[in-house]
């Protein structure tokens, strides 16, 4: 056979052969950054964020630890292409010993083999960070780190040997570390990292990646500095962690053949009965005999010398069988109320609804669906409903149009339910945001960058099922809006048109005056709240007004409930009615036995004030029966809200000792 031809000579197969060399997993990923999502210099900025935040709230939830979060990031001044990364946390810290693997060594990790959910399971991450920074800028990556139990921070700059996928250590510091005002640092991780990047605003940016966050991390408290010093803060709403999640056993409806071998081959179980039930989550007793007797294997049988047509075999029994779906406490969903705070904290709306939907299997992997949804507020009337994409408490920014998540959005009707859709297909226009989160032992993500997630069937139906229900909730809302809008209407026009009716009417007649509010009540039959308020910019002083009309029949007693700005140095100096705080900034009224036709008027003055604080001014009621122009409390958020004030309150009087922080970690 001839050779391939090179200059003057032949090679041979042995020549061909002796030039194959292998290639290191750092060389590999080295050459093939653009897979770990660091391909242009905006993403690969966000991704380089992403990765350190995504660390550090793993290691302060593992730790029960309140994650405290801030990012910085500064334009270097030798070299203005370059971007000064840095991310600290309250985390428990990371011993010396371990340093070196966490932030050296790719696909190193706690969480690959583990069936439970997380955030990331590879072991890429912050090591492919050191890497993209030694790439585009060949300086190490600086590390601060200090665990509670020592005085001293370590301080050390970590560089990589892609070759032979290694750390390398530039000496390791001593250190005191101590905060901006002075303060000592108990424990925690500091990464400063120099790279190649380019940071911009909008939808796909570090700032958008960070808020995404903080909507389904509602117990986190993020800190962000873009370059130009402008500051971000997006605190915690919570003082719940998480749900722990439990590591369970694989579920076999979820394993390939490959994959049973090598458990066979590992397991330290001596029969097949044994290693059917012991090594796989939802296989009793019984259904790992009848498996065993289907497949035509003895039940003493040593797992170990069960060849491939036997392990074929032994799968096609567990298909065939019914088993019980796997345990689901290695899932932790967001919840819904905490969902409607994470959403709350991040964009105003007028409307929220939220949904989790229970947890579910596919391909033997549980997994669970939330979605919440936002309508009106500040939300832009005019172009596309925003999509937050996130799986396992992660925002996904990029790839949106090849995402199942989007997918099941675009599969909705939403006309149905109020928002504009040409054609009932594609992305739904108005003013509104609708989140999906998908929490999974094992995400399927289009590629390794973790952008976008695979199409499934399960979760797809599953995500539709959810998205319906909520946007039932949305009509019932637009609708009791519509209705509430052409009340206020018939209201204002009765009361314009009538007076001069019956002006008309005792003239011609030669008739007394008539009292109209009757024949008013009558026609309206409903209860009106109209909220007026005023601030005066040279006194910094704000009136608020709430008059309730009762145009029913009948006598009417409501609870009013105002949200109000309070804090230092905002004081209240003047109240028509005396009411009480439910929890601060929400103060309440009584009011009882507002007659038929009557009015009754509520009036505040607050000094101390700022003109933006006319905006987060609303009025709520509770109990029974529809208010035109008030909206109904959500007794559950109230019940969630003065539970956050009484913790925060037990924390205060503990003389400083311990913070609130410590109290949830205690409780």
């Amino acid at each position: 056979m001839e050779g391939i031809k090179g200059k003057n000579r032949a090679f041979s197969a042995k020549d061909l052969a002796a030039k194959q060399k292998q290639i290191s997993i750092g060389e590999f990923f080295e050459k093939n950054k653009h897979f770990l999502g660091f391909d242009t210099p905006q993403r690969s900025l966000i991704t380089a964020v992403k990765e350190g935040v995504d660390n550090s709230l793993d290691a302060c939830e593992e730790a029960r630890i309140l994650p405290k979060i801030s990012v910085k990031i500064e334009k270097c001044e030798e070299d203005k292409e370059n971007i000064l990364l840095t991310i600290r946390d309250n985390g428990p810290g990371i011993p010396k010993s371990a340093i070196e693997n966490v932030f050296g060594k790719l696909l190193f990790g706690s969480r690959f083999h583990a069936v439970r959910q997380s955030r990331g399971q590879q072991g890429i991450g912050i090591t492919g960070v050191v890497m993209y920074s030694q790439l585009t800028t060949g300086k190490p990556v600086l590390i601060t780190t200090k665990i509670a139990s020592e005085a001293t921070a370590m301080r050390t700059e970590i560089s990589l040997d892609t070759k032979r996928n290694k750390a390398i250590t530039h000496g390791f510091d001593r250190i005191i570390w101590v905060d901006e005002d002075g303060t000592q640092i108990d424990h925690g991780v500091e990464i400063i990292a120099q790279m190649k990047g380019k940071y911009i605003r909008g939808k796909q940016s570090v700032q958008a990646y960070l808020k995404g966050t903080a909507i389904v991390n509602p117990h986190a408290d993020i800190t962000f500095i873009e370059p130009n010093k402008n500051m971000f803060r997006w605190p915690s709403v919570t003082d719940h962690l998480p749900r722990q999640v439990i590591e369970i056993r694989p579920h076999p409806h979820g394993l390939e053949l490959g994959q049973m071998m090598r458990m066979a081959e590992e397991t330290s179980e001596k029969a097949m009965k044994g290693f059917l039930r012991r090594e796989f989550s939802g296989v009793s007793t019984r259904a790992a005999e009848r498996v065993c007797d289907a497949a035509g294997i003895k039940r003493t049988t040593t797992p170990k010398r069960i060849d491939m047509k036997g392990i074929g075999k032994l799968l096609d029994a567990l298909k065939m069988e019914k088993l019980s779906p796997p345990a689901v406490n290695c899932l932790s969903p967001i919840e819904g109320l905490l969902i409607k705070k994470g959403l709350a904290k991040a964009i105003d709306s007028r409307f929220s609804a939220t949904l989790t939907r229970p947890p579910q299997v596919s391909n033997g992997n549980p997994f669970q669906i939330e979605v919440g949804l936002v309508f009106g507020g500040d939300l832009p009337r005019d172009g596309q409903v925003q999509i937050l994409r996130f799986a396992n408490r992660v925002p996904l920014l990029y790839q949106q149009g090849g995402c199942l998540l989007t997918q099941i959005v675009e599969s909705v009707d939403w006309r149905q339910y109020g928002l504009e859709q040409r054609g009932g297909k594609g992305i739904p226009h108005g003013p509104a945001a609708v989140l999906v989160h998908l929490a999974s032992t094992n995400v399927q993500f289009t590629s390794e960058a973790k952008e976008a997630v695979a199409d499934s069937g399960e979760v797809r139906a599953e995500g539709r099922k959810a998205l319906l229900e909520l946007g039932r909730g949305l009509r019932t809302h637009l609708k009791r809006k519509a209705r509430m809008a052409k009340s206020r209407e018939k209201f204002e026009l009765v009361n314009e048109i009538l007076p001069l009716i019956a002006e008309k009417t005792e003239n011609i007649l030669g008739r007394e005056k008539l009292d109209l509010g009757p024949v008013i009540t009558r026609i309206m039959n409903a209860v009106f709240c109209e909220l007026n308020t005023d601030f005066d910019l040279n006194s910094g002083e704000l009136s608020i007004s709430i008059l309730v009309k009762n145009h029913t029949e009948k006598v009417r007693s409501h609870s009013f409930l105002c949200s109000i700005p309070f804090g230092s140095p905002v004081e209240l100096v003047e109240e028509s009615r005396v009411g009480y705080d439910e929890v601060p900034g929400l103060r309440a009224w009584a009011l009882q036995d507002i007659g038929a036709g009557e009015d009754y008027c509520l009036n505040m003055r607050f000094k101390g004030c700022e003109k933006g604080d006319m905006r987060g001014v609303e009025v709520h009621h509770r109990g029974k029966g529809e208010i035109i122009g008030s909206e109904l409390i959500d007794e559950q958020i109230l019940a969630s809200m003065k539970m956050d004030h009484e913790q925060s309150l037990l924390a205060d009087s503990d003389d400083g000792q311990s913070s609130l922080m410590e109290w949830g970690e205690n409780e």
